[in-house]
Order: C-alpha cells, then structure tokens, then sequence
C-alpha cells in the first residue's frame, strides 16, 4: 500500500497549553480516516498541520511526491470580487490552452454546484452567506479531483439532501479521505478507519463509527482496569516510599524510579460518560402553543421569487412533545423559529403561547458575550445555581463541568476559546436559564461528539417542550419523535416518527408508486389498439416480447445482480469487522464504488428489460 501521508512525533502547544503530544499518524492510499475528538483538543490545528498551512513545534510530516492535495478548511475564504464559478476554478489543475478541457470542468463544476444548490455562477463571492460560501469551497476541492482530501466539518450548512448526496458521491470516488465531522451516520457510511485523539495522543480503530464505539468502550474498560491494579500496586509502594531511608538500600533504587511511573499511571484520569444530568425545568401547563392559520411569505425581489413560507398553517402544541424540523435549505425552518419567538410578525393568523411557557432559544448566530469574561462568570450572569429538584442543587462551576469544562478551562477568557467551544458555552448559558422550552436552531454545528452525546441526554430527560432544527440525522433519530417537514412553497407535512423512519417511510411510498406505474398500462401499449370505420376495435400491433437471447440476457443479469449484491454485503461487513489488514481495506475500498457503479448499470438494463419479460 502507498503511503500518501506520514506525520512523525508531532507535537503542538499553544501558549501554556499541549494541544497533543508526539503523535504519528500515517495514511495510506484509499484509506478513508475520520478523525475523532473534543472541542479544543486541536483537531483543526493537527489539519491545517497535515495541509501544509500551519507548523507543529516539533516533528514532521512527510507527503510523498507528485501527491495532490484539496483541502476545505472549517471556515473558507475567497476574494469578496471572484465570481462563483472561478471560486470553483480556484487552485484547480487545469490547462488552459485545453478549451475541451477547461469545458469539462465548467460542465462538472455545474454539476456540483447545482447538486449544492448554489445556482447563479456569476455572482459575487463578497454576498454570499457563510453557509454558501463553505458550499462553494466543498465544490471546489471536489472539482480539483485530488488525491488526498481533508475535510474539515463538511456537512456543516449542508441540508439533508445535500448531506445523502455528498456520502453518496464520497462512497463513489476511488480516492483517499480524511476528515473531521460530528455527523456520525456521515462517519459510519463513508470512513473505514476512525481516529481518536483523546489524553494529546491518538488511538487507532480499523473500521468504521459502530466498530469505533464498540472498540472504544472496550479500551476505556481496560483501561479503568489497568488503572485499578495501579492504585492497588500504588498503595503498598506508598507505605515503602514512607519507610525510612534505611529501608532502602541502594539495591532498590529501580523499585524507587518505578514508583514514579507507577504514581504517574495510577493517577491518570480518564474521561467517562457522565452521569445522566436530569434538570428540573420549570413547571409548564397543558398549553404549549397553538398556531391558528399562520401564513408568511417574502415578496419576490431582484433575483429572487416570492418565499412563501406557511400558507394558513394549523398546529396544536403538546405538552412535553419533543419535535424535529427539517427541510432544504431555504424553505423557511428558521423563519418559523423566529414566528413562533415573536422575533418576526405573520403577514396573516397568529402564534397563541400558554402563560407557563418559558422558551430558551439557541440559535445559529454567534453568542452576544464580552470575550474578556471569564467562562464561569458568563454563565454566573445567568444563574449561579441549577435546580435538579427535590431540594438538590447543582452550581454553575458543576454544570460546567458536566458540559465538559474543567475547573481550569472555566477561568479561560472566552476569546480564547475555540469556535466549538464558544457553542458549547452558548448552549450552556441558554440550558442556565431553567426554560420549560427548548428551540434549538442546528444546535450540532461545531460540536463535537462527545458534547453532543451529553446534549442527547440531557433532551431525552428534559420535562419540557422541545423544537430542533437539524440536519444531523442521528441526533434527530435519537431525540425526536414527531417531525415537521418543510417541503418549500408553504407545503408542511406532519409525520410521527423520528427521521430514519419518515426516510423509510418516503422510500416505500416511492416503491410503491414506482410499482403501480409499471404495472398500469402505458401509453405506448394501450395505442396498440384502435378502432374500425364502424367503432370495432382493431389490434394494430402486439406489445414486444423478449428475444431468445435477451431472455437469456435477462436471466443472466438476475443472477449477477445477486452475486454483487452478495458481494457488496461481504465488503461492507468486512470493513465494519476490524479484522482484515491495512492492504485488504485498501483494496476492498476501491473496489467498492466500482461494485456499486456495475450494480446501478446492470439494474438499470434488468429494468429495460422487465418492461418486455
């Protein structure tokens, strides 16, 4: 196997803080790598590393030549005057004597971009929102067809569709892979090996996001028992370090240094799943909210149509309902947030709000905070206690800690802390304020997987209301259970189920359909039959039938199609497995999209020729 990329012993600190210490880590051809670890640990810094665009203090990183490298930084920028489609073109390898090929990379670049939907290439990078201006970096480090890509977040400001098109065209594309993401279905359909960076090191698991958190667990189990045997070894080394020095004689000065690493290791901490954090919401009556024929549409302006958002929408809250929005970008999920706060004013109907209601709101914006404070007096201004209930408390510098801020990092200044970071104080300021209600508008930007495991918790046992705008699937599957789909133009459809479920549930409806148009008659079929001068019907032409050797064709065809399928599933289960070598993941990798592209392309002539079977 080619090593594309080998990091050797890096270590990075900034100011007092090791960010991680003497770490390598190497990545072979066609090897997909998700890499795994807390806010503030460094991912980013360890990729801008890996990049190229940033030095470690100490070590190396060795890129083998002629390797291409695209990477999409967590926060991209361009020139505020490049139009879009140059954006596109940016960094990208291209001749530009070679009209034919300079074609087919504005072709393909189109392509991407509708798949992204950002329509008009000509407009300015410098008007572009954020969100679209990642979308258009993603599509330019795809353009640039390189063989090594580092992601960093990519389905951040990705709706559903886009995220389902993005795993798709990854899992297609023999090419090597590494990225950061907090979307853990993301991680568990495109990645087959998991990094972990965690205690400023990194651990390894050859296998994708289950396999990872199976074998995770079983290396923190031994680990708390390693730790257990130390403390036990500790205690009786203790009671002969006390001794007297005479006690110690020259010839035990090996057992002497061994105590220091034994004290190390016995005092080594590992980081757990905390205990499940069960808060005290404010008590909240058996009105929620009841929104009575609500509409709200933006009138069309200079290339733009009318948005129309609720057309004459009807909904009755209730109480402790725990509700996921989700819908493409653009179809109005955060405007009815806003409707509902009262922060923006129905062009017809109203939003009527029980009096018990106490809403929190975390929302997309940045959090309005004075980054000289300090992390415990931010959330101090809020509240200095939280109430757990039956007369127990719990103070701030405790829920911090719960939210994975140490006492150390709580005396932090804000403006030092990462981007992730921040969300995670803004979350916890908003979870201060005791609210009844929770409206959480993509509260899993920027986070990491353990805060958002901790998040999932906490929603689970909350006695409140809950709305959540999301595009992370598994956290919609894991909190949520009733759904509100914005479907665009003001069409609304209410489903109970969580996301998983309504996919499948518009699957089987899309099968069913599907099924029902080949077995009704088509046109084609029924002008086979025409009429007389004097009304009789008249067969003009038979429906065609199968040829000897397109029946053979066929049945050929229902037999390779299930080989490959059989195949596919052994592929897919061997890299899940964690057994097989680096070489056989390699090779199982590339072979992987080639599977998929002969099944597409002998399922869609099997289809052709059902039509005549």
């Amino acid at each position: 196997m080619k090593v594309f990329l080998q990091a050797n012993e890096l270590t990075r600190r900034v100011g007092d803080k090791t960010l991680f210490s003497n770490i390598t880590l190497g990545i072979g051809e066609g090897q997909r790598v998700g890499l795994i670890a807390q806010n503030g640990t460094g991912k980013t810094t360890l990729l801008n590393i890996l990049a190229g665009e940033d030095t470690a203090d100490d070590g190396e990183v060795i890129l083998r030549s002629g390797i291409r490298v695209g990477y999409l930084r967590q926060m991209p920028q361009f020139p505020p005057e490049m139009t879009v489609l140059d954006a596109c073109f940016w960094h990208a390898k291209q001749d530009k004597d070679d009209s034919e090929e300079a074609l087919d990379l504005e072709v393909r670049s189109k392509q991407i971009l509708g798949k992204l939907k950002i329509g008009d290439t000509s407009r300015k990078m410098g008007v572009l929102s954020g969100g679209q201006v990642k979308r258009v970096a993603l599509a330019n480090v795809l353009i640039q067809n390189p063989d090594l890509l580092i992601l960093d977040e990519p389905t951040n400001h990705l709706d559903l569709e886009m995220i389902e098109w993005l795993e798709g065209y990854l899992g297609r594309q023999c090419m090597t892979l590494l990225m950061v993401t907090h979307d853990r279905y993301f991680l568990d359909r495109v990645c087959n090996l998991i990094v972990e960076m965690d205690e400023q090191t990194l651990f390894t698991y050859r296998g994708n996001y289950a396999y990872y958190l199976e074998k995770r667990q079983e290396r923190i189990d031994n680990a708390k028992a390693e730790i257990a045997r130390a403390n036990n070894l500790y205690r009786t080394e203790l009671e002969w370090m006390r001794s007297t020095p005479q006690a110690r004689s020259h010839k035990a000065r090996y057992r002497e240094e061994a105590f220091y690493e034994l004290e190390k290791k016995a005092k080594r901490h590992i980081e757990e799943e905390k205990l499940r954090l069960q808060v005290n919401s404010t008590y909240i009556g058996s009105k929620i909210f009841e929104a009575e024929y609500v509409s709200k549409s933006f009138p069309a302006s200079e290339g733009r149509e009318e948005l129309v958002i609720l057309k004459d929408f009807y909904y009755n809250f209730s109480r402790y309902e725990k509700m996921g929005i989700i819908g493409n970008n653009g179809t109005g999920k955060s405007t009815f947030l806003k409707l509902l706060l009262g922060e923006c004013a129905p062009d017809s109907g109203r939003f009527v709000i029980g009096e018990t209601v106490k809403f929190g709101y975390f929302s997309q914006d940045a959090m309005q905070v004075d980054e000289n404070m300090k992390v415990i007096d931010a959330v101090r201004r809020v509240a200095e206690y939280v109430d757990l209930g039956g007369g127990k408390h719990l103070s701030a510098m405790q829920f911090l800690q719960h939210f994975m801020f140490s006492p150390l990092q709580q005396q932090n200044y804000i403006y030092k802390l990462s981007g992730g970071e921040r969300r995670r104080l803004q979350l916890c300021i908003v979870l201060m304020q005791n609210p009844n209600f929770l409206i959480l508008d993509e509260p899993t930007n920027d986070m990491d997987i353990v805060t958002l495991q901790i998040l999932e918790q906490y929603l689970q046992d909350f006695k409140g209301c809950v709305i959540i705008v999301s595009h992370d699937r598994y956290f919609m599957d894991k909190v949520v259970d009733h759904l509100l789909v914005f479907k665009g133009n003001g069409e609304i459809k209410d489903f109970p189920g969580n996301y998983t479920q309504y996919r499948d549930a518009e699957q089987a409806l899309a099968r069913a359909e599907n099924a029902k148009e080949k077995s009704s008659p088509s046109a084609s079929s029924s002008s086979n039959i025409s009429t007389t001068a004097n009304g009789k019907p008249r067969l003009t032409e038979k429906k065609r039938k199968l040829t000897f050797k397109e029946k053979q064709e066929f049945e050929q065809l229902e037999r390779d199609i299930e080989a490959l399928e059989t195949e596919k599933a052994q592929i897919e289960e061997a890299l899940s497995s964690g057994t097989i070598s680096v070489d056989e993941i390699t090779a199982m990798s590339k072979r992987l999209p080639l599977l998929n592209d002969e099944l597409d392309e002998k399922s869609m002539r099997w289809l052709e020729l059902s039509e005549f079977a």
